[in-house]
């Protein structure tokens, strides 16, 4: 199950589309089933390095702490290395448990 959240402005149409792509993608780099829930949301950042906006990822495991990964930039602009990148350390914690 994917959940998307995004907030309202200019990006605001292409948003839903942008999310479940960015989902669909984390998932399958995570190697998560669909107990996996992946939440894609884009939130008011107030550092001048995100552009005003930046990407939350949070992976929801059955039985485990929701985890979470973050891009300092708009969703509609992250790139597949840049949200590799970001989910490494998920990918990471996930060996560890096995």
């Amino acid at each position: 199950m994917a959940r998307l959240f995004f907030r309202r402005g200019r990006d605001a149409e292409a948003a839903p589309d942008a999310a479940q792509e960015l989902a669909r993608k984390a998932r399958a780099l995570l190697g998560v089933d669909e107990n996996t829930t992946i939440s894609i949301t884009e939130i008011a950042c107030g550092d001048p390095a995100c552009g005003g906006a930046e990407t939350v990822v949070l992976v929801m495991r059955p039985g485990r702490r929701t985890e979470a990964a973050k891009l300092m930039k708009p969703l509609a602009t992250v790139t597949d290395e840049e949200l590799r990148e970001a989910l490494v350390p998920l990918m990471q914690s996930e060996a560890t448990r096995l």
